[in-house]
């Protein structure tokens, strides 16, 4: 584990999720699809990896988050599972999955675990959905909440815009926020909702908080990693930070190679058997 960039190189559990909001610590967290990048993510010291059902956008090229199955995250959770070493592996469970009756969504939560090998699960959504989560703890499967802007109900809202602006969606987001703490999860996910309502649940709930787009008062951040790293365009929301331009190193290095190939110069006497 010599080559964690963090310190402290113990596997991350949901226990340990309490400890650094105890602490003060602030959590990293990051998406990750395929082996390949899992490796880099952990290796660097994330603590926690999410196997997003945004894997839909960003790998197959739809439009929302729905037409992921059961099937599709788990053949990416199995990936991102056989590289991770000391992050904290958490899988979606995609739409249609949990949100027809507590039987449906236990059954899918064991077989996404069981299947995957993953630490924990993260669902959309509060008190509608409360008894399936009380169902998936009861289990023995951690559970990760997500509030504010949920993705799966984007035809319901239509828009991805800032949530929980008014009031009335305030209050509920707050009650929804603690009823998932009370249950047992170890963290919620807060997406989209004015920073000072994110800090103001953060300190209301025992379990940490994760934020994007929820400002810098909640105990954790997540992103998608392929949005971080530049590799996405045309996405360019107000929380988005991007660490690098991947689109154009890659565009560049496949430029170069088409070129040397096209040339006669790829591959050179050095390079040929």
């Amino acid at each position: 584990m010599s080559g964690y960039l963090v310190s402290d190189t113990r596997k991350v559990t949901t226990h340990r999720f309490f400890e650094l909001k105890e602490k003060g610590e602030k959590i990293s967290m990051l998406t990750s699809y395929d082996y390949t990048t899992a490796c880099i993510v952990d290796r660097a010291g994330v603590d926690v990896v999410l196997i997003g059902d945004s894997a839909s956008n960003v790998m197959v090229g739809n439009t929302t988050t729905l037409p992921m199955t059961v099937d599709n995250m788990i053949y990416h959770a199995k990936a991102v599972v056989n590289a991770v070493k000391r992050a904290l592996v958490v899988c979606d469970m995609p739409f249609g999955s949990y949100q027809v009756d507590r039987h449906d969504g236990l059954k899918n939560a064991i077989k996404i675990m069981k299947e995957s090998g993953c630490d924990a699960l993260k669902l959309e959504g509060g008190e509608s959905i409360i008894d399936t989560i009380k169902g998936i703890l009861d289990a023995g499967i951690p559970v990760m909440g997500h509030l504010g802007l949920t993705p799966q109900s984007i035809n319901k809202f239509g828009t991805y815009a800032v949530r929980a602006k008014e009031a009335e969606e305030a209050e509920k987001l707050m009650k929804d926020a603690e009823l998932l703490d009370k249950v047992g999860c170890f963290g919620i996910v807060l997406e989209k909702v004015p920073a000072a309502l994110a800090a103001e649940v953060t300190k209301s709930v025992k379990c940490a908080t994760i934020g994007i787009g929820a400002g810098n008062g909640t105990d954790g951040q997540v992103l998608v990693i392929d949005d971080m790293l530049g590799k996405t365009q045309g996405f360019s929301p107000k929380f988005l930070r991007r660490y690098a331009d991947l689109n154009s190193i890659m565009t560049d290095a496949i430029g170069q190679y088409i070129t040397d190939v096209k040339s006669g110069d790829f591959p050179n006497e050095n390079e040929s058997y």
